[in-house]
């Protein structure tokens, strides 16, 4: 008979075999967690805090206008400057916002005028940024109508404008990022066109 070939058997360790690990690894385990979810608890408050308390969001508004130049022909041309003032402001007193995309645009009866816009810029806390536009135009033609309305205009002292556009703005919110909002504004800025003076109206962005 051949001799038995010797025989193994792989060992299967039991349960609880090897190194335990030692509790002051878990404590301190248990401990970075507790780190952790308070501070995203932490986090989540002021953020939560903020659309609460609901300071001022960051509006955009017409704060000044004046008429310089208007000037009609018998051709239907119109030519006209315009300064306009534009305030940028920032109700919060804790969170520098910051201010882009903005595109205004200048129009009288639907007729295109010009395009005002501005680089993104920071406004402090509880602080304010004027920007000031010299607008003016080459000779733009009128149809009748908007022809017709130029002449009621000066034989009544009152002409209007209108101003429309959007911006964006943000706040910084501790670690959580920032807060945006979209301010649209859509005005009509009204003028004596004898003396060129501005007619104060309420032209305020509105913000969501």
């Amino acid at each position: 008979m051949p001799p038995k070939l010797p025989r193994f058997k792989r060992k299967i360790p039991h349960e609880g075999a090897g190194r335990r690990t030692h509790p002051l690894i878990w404590l301190l385990a248990v401990i970075c967690v507790i780190i952790a979810v308070a501070v995203v608890i932490v986090g989540l408050v002021v953020f939560i805090g903020y659309l609460v308390i609901h300071p001022r969001v960051p509006v955009i508004s017409v704060t000044n206008a004046h008429l310089d130049l208007l000037r009609n022909d018998y051709a239907g041309l119109m030519e006209t400057q315009i300064t306009v003032v534009v305030r940028a402001q920032n109700g919060n007193a804790k969170a520098h916002a910051t201010f882009s995309d903005i595109r205004f645009n200048l129009t009288f009866q639907g007729q295109g005028i010009a395009m005002l816009v501005a680089d993104p810029f920071e406004v402090p806390k509880n602080s304010s940024r004027d920007l000031n536009y010299v607008v003016q135009s080459s000779s733009i033609p009128l149809t009748p109508d908007q022809m017709e309305r130029i002449n009621q205009a000066w034989k009544q002292n009152e002409i209007a404008f209108d101003l429309k556009g959007d911006a964006r703005t943000q706040w910084r919110v501790g670690p959580l990022g920032s807060v945006k909002f979209a301010c649209h504004l859509n005005c009509r800025l009204k003028f004596h066109p004898m003396n060129g003076s501005y007619i104060p109206s309420r032209c305020t962005s509105k913000s969501k």
